[in-house]
């Protein structure tokens, strides 16, 4: 009998590892697709030639998209467990929803964890210097050398980053312990380069984030169709009417030899162009998606972000009143042990809502940086270059958004026993363990 109990164990835990490498992969399948029509829709395509550069671009876009699609489920990990929470609470025995567990969340944030790092240190620089590589002088020049060159880079650049890292920590901390642990690579030097990205990822959000909020109202001013009492759209469009017939006026009588000038000018009329036939859509629209949408999108945004604030206000005073609500000092709960909010289900839904409005603003503001204004993509007219930084900049921010909604007091989800929690959510009958 104690054979076959083990026997059944050893089956049940080969099910369970094989179910969630399969919906893990299921996952990532989906966000990667997701991720490459995205870059796609936004890479220049006069990029896609045929010859060498055009193998380096496309496994400079393979890398990119891998990365984007690890910073899309580094987001929607938080609100993913936060709503696996709910529902195991809401069904604790329910049959069909067994494989969402405690190990599988705790798995996927592992994963998460593993590849951020793997696209942050290696995957990234590894696309840009490959893109920028041309082969050492005297060397056949083709792929291999390509790659030869990419690898001494990454080589250098690993050694370099080492060995800043070594001399301030022997500037900060004269221990020669502490010295010594950084040659510990995998337990110790790898982590700690991690936080020290996710606390510059931190800072960056907390910079972005203000700035976001506030251009947000601006974001969707321009996105959505104002009321008439708000914008006039017929004397814009005769405005543009009027810059249209003079720019081709001066095409027209412009010679052919002043070959830049007419470049630049047909350039600006398909932006006129452009502009006119976005003011003629925006004409067109219903009166109810102008009189409707418009302040009920505004409000929507104003609710939301005044409950932003306030709560992290609240979770401010909270830190300095109680010392045991320091991210630190507690341990919440578990998966599927108690539920995130006092409302329940509306909480945690109002929580999730509050996490990707804090996203999309920490993105936006990003963008709205003075510094960073010349990441934000075009249309298809972004370079490879610009693709693989702004990938860099958003797993940046991703990685660090479940440390600042943790800080701030969004959610109070205690992962590390999350591997524990699976004992408490396995079904009842073996029988039904191992169909699963």
């Amino acid at each position: 009998m104690e054979g076959q109990d083990e026997v059944s164990a050893r089956e049940q835990h080969f099910h369970s590892q094989v179910r969630e490498s399969t919906i893990c992969f299921l996952l990532f399948a989906i966000l990667y697709i997701v991720s490459y029509f995205i870059i796609r829709r936004y890479k220049r395509k006069s990029d896609e030639q045929e010859d060498e550069d055009a193998i380096v671009n496309r496994i400079s876009l393979c890398l990119s998209t891998f990365t984007l699609a690890v910073s899309a489920g580094a987001v929607l990990l938080l609100p993913f467990s936060i709503i696996s929470n709910e529902i195991l609470l809401s069904f604790p025995q329910n049959y069909y929803i067994q494989w969402l567990n405690g190990s599988l969340i705790h798995g996927l944030w592992n994963l998460a964890s593993l590849f951020s790092n793997l696209c942050l240190f290696v995957l990234m620089p590894f696309a840009f210097f490959f893109l920028e590589s041309e082969g050492f002088a005297g060397l056949k020049k083709g792929i291999r050398a390509r790659i030869l060159e990419t690898l001494v880079m990454l080589v250098l650049l690993a050694l370099l980053i080492l060995g800043i890292v070594w001399v301030a920590s022997a500037l900060i901390d004269k221990d020669a312990a502490s010295m010594e642990s950084l040659y510990d690579l995998w337990e110790f030097y790898l982590p700690y380069l991690y936080s020290c990205i996710s606390l510059m990822g931190c800072l960056l959000l907390l910079l972005c984030t203000p700035v976001g909020l506030s251009r947000m109202f601006t974001v969707m001013g321009q996105l959505l169709v104002k009321p008439t009492i708000l914008e006039d759209l017929d004397e814009q469009i005769y405005i543009i009417t009027l810059e249209e017939e003079a720019l081709q006026r001066r095409l027209n009588g412009l010679s052919s030899s002043v070959e830049y000038n007419i470049m630049e000018l047909e350039r600006e009329l398909e932006n006129v162009k452009t502009l006119k036939t976005k003011l003629e859509r925006r004409k067109k629209a219903s009166a109810w998606e102008r009189n409707l949408v418009y302040p009920a999108v505004m409000i929507l945004l104003l609710i939301e972000t005044s409950i932003s604030v306030l709560l992290v206000a609240c979770n401010i005073l909270c830190l300095l009143v109680d010392e045991t609500a320091m991210p630190k000092g507690t341990r919440g709960p578990g998966i599927g042990n108690a539920s995130l909010s006092a409302f329940g289900f509306v909480g945690a839904a109002l929580e999730i809502i509050l996490i990707f409005y804090l996203m999309v603003s920490s993105v936006v503001g990003f963008y709205s940086l003075r510094f960073f204004g010349n990441f934000i993509p075009k249309k298809d007219d972004t370079t490879m270059t610009k693709i693989i930084g702004n990938c860099v900049s958003i797993l940046v921010l991703s990685s660090a958004l479940p440390v600042m909604s943790r800080t701030l007091g969004l959610h109070k989800l205690h992962l590390s026993d999350t591997s524990r929690d699976s004992e408490t959510s396995k079904p009842s009958a073996n029988g039904h363990h191992k169909a699963l």
